[in-house]
């Protein structure tokens, strides 16, 4: 078929074709200007795009975010201009369809690139996919934020919690995504270390079961009151106090706990004790004798070791 022919049946095949208002068209991108979008219907008529029915993204660019043979969805809002074009809107088929989008992406936890363009007390709002979103004070961090405005600009990777379509409410959390990152990390740092290591740090709380010691890298194991002390003790206060820096020994880890023992140092302490015990009078060599004359030395004589 020659491409006249072609030509030809696309001609044919779009005066039978009839567009009206509310429909929603896959269009191609054919003329960019500073006021609007000119797109290919494949119909008798080229199609308008005003900028204002591009985006409510008050981030959008038409020059920067379209491109020339783009293929984008627009509904039709005006079959029959003056000018004779067909005046069509980006974004009432971005709102009318995104919704199912941004349920999908909801149940599949798809992470978002959350640029922070506004901050209220509450929380703080960007956009999502071209919908305006919100993320409220106590989901932007591990811990609730009082500054808000502080996070204007800022990029925060966050995940849709509320998307409902008949309101137009888009809530996201990024402390669901914060607290996964710190769970990783925490997970990281404890595989580096190793049963029977030997850590310092400092008693940061204390229960009657036992202290927490803070080893370095945010990382806090638990000394039982039992791997304490090698004597018996009711309470971890007869021994140490909150903020005494000690040491201990890796005892075991299991997943992201960490056992410590602050006994098990003390049996590897020489008993200082050891060479300075009394010797009884019956096994002492008497003074008038050698050194090798002792009861011991006597015991020894003619006995063939």
């Amino acid at each position: 078929m020659t491409e006249s022919m072609k030509d030809f049946e696309k001609e044919l095949e779009s005066s039978f074709k009839v567009i009206k208002e509310g429909d929603i068209l896959d269009v191609t991108v054919i003329g960019i200007s500073e006021t609007e979008l000119t797109v290919d219907l494949n119909y008798y008529t080229e199609g308008i795009i005003p900028l204002e029915e591009c985006s409510d993204d008050p981030s959008f660019s038409i020059k920067n975010d379209c491109n020339i043979g783009d293929t984008i969805r627009a509904m039709v809002i005006d079959a029959e201009s003056d000018n004779g074009a067909v005046i069509l809107s980006k974004k009432a088929a971005h709102n009318l369809l995104v919704w199912d989008e941004l349920k999908k992406d909801m149940a599949d936890r798809t992470v978002f690139a959350f640029k922070v363009t506004e901050a209220n007390p509450g929380g703080v709002t960007g956009f999502v996919k071209g919908v305006k979103a919100f993320i409220p004070a106590s989901k932007i961090g591990l811990d609730y934020v009082e500054d808000t405005e502080s996070y204007v600009g800022m990029t925060l990777n966050a995940i849709i919690i509320t998307a409902d379509a008949n309101e137009k409410r888009l809530v996201l959390s990024a402390k669901e995504i914060a607290r996964e990152n710190a769970v990783l990390e925490h997970s990281q740092k404890v595989s580096k270390l190793a049963v029977g290591e030997t850590v310092s740090g400092k008693i940061v709380r204390m229960e009657s079961y036992g202290v927490f010691i803070e080893i370095g890298e945010d990382l806090i194991g638990l000394c039982h009151i039992s791997q304490i002390t090698n004597k018996f003790i009711k309470s971890p206060k007869e021994v140490v106090k909150l903020g005494d820096t000690v040491s201990a020994k890796i005892i075991a880890l299991d997943g992201d706990r960490i056992s410590l023992s602050m006994k098990a140092l003390e049996n590897d302490i020489p008993d200082e004790e050891e060479d300075t015990y009394e010797i009884p009078d019956e096994f002492r060599a008497d003074k008038e004798e050698k050194a090798d004359e002792s009861p011991f030395a006597k015991l020894l004589k003619g006995i063939k070791l």
